[in-house]
């Protein structure tokens, strides 16, 4: 039996940040308080992530890597509209649905709306909001290369995409029925259509697909 090797000091550091965050959004990430929860010294922990905005990043940007597999994306084999479309559910589904979500939403609105939120809870949404946008805007600089998705400004059109996960996350914490579950792939399918409509700038494109 192959020992199992313990987690480096890094590692340490950010499964202890991103534990906090899973137990309250709004915590504050400090240097000491996440220190003390890993189990190292401050030393050691500037060592790795010298301010705390560094280390904030890394962590929002581990938490959200979890949510898509970066192979689906990258797999040629797979049309490009159903890759992009996994990677989509991919991030729903860690959102759960029911109990689960309505979980999630209720923590995030007391977090972030039923009161004045914290700097260190606007600093912590907006790394996280940065990090789900870099991540969908990589799908897309992927399938641009590949030259199967038309050209466009990807970090706009990740963002409209992320409005798209962002309602259906909504959508999935409140009362549901079979045939709501079953649309919920058709729009994704719908938004990602947009993204491969011919180049805007074609005679007669509307000022909709220009905005994609």
């Amino acid at each position: 039996m192959v020992p199992r090797s313990e987690p480096s000091t890094r590692d340490r550091i950010l499964i202890a940040a991103a534990t906090m965050v899973s137990e309250d959004p709004g915590a504050r990430l400090s240097v000491r308080a996440v220190a003390a929860r890993a189990g190292v010294s401050t030393g050691s922990l500037r060592h790795f992530f010298p301010t705390q905005r560094a280390l904030i990043d890394e962590v929002a940007a581990g938490i959200t890597g979890l949510f898509a597999s970066a192979d689906v994306i990258e797999d040629t084999t797979v049309p490009a509209e159903d890759r992009l479309l996994a990677c989509m559910q991919q991030v729903l589904a860690a959102t759960g649905a029911g109990e689960q979500a309505r979980h999630a939403w209720r923590h995030t609105l007391e977090t972030y709306v039923g009161s004045e939120p914290s700097a260190d809870a606007i600093d912590t949404y907006l790394a996280f909001s940065a990090a789900g946008l870099r991540r969908t805007e990589h799908w897309l600089d992927v399938l641009e290369r590949e030259g199967v998705l038309p050209p466009g400004d990807n970090a706009q059109r990740a963002a409209y995409l992320n409005v798209v996960l962002d309602g259906l996350a909504i959508a999935r914490a409140l009362p549901t029925d079979a045939a709501r579950i079953r649309s919920e792939t058709d729009t994704l399918r719908y938004a990602i259509s947009m993204l491969f409509l011919p180049h805007p700038h074609r005679r007669g494109a509307s000022a909709c697909e220009a905005d994609l």
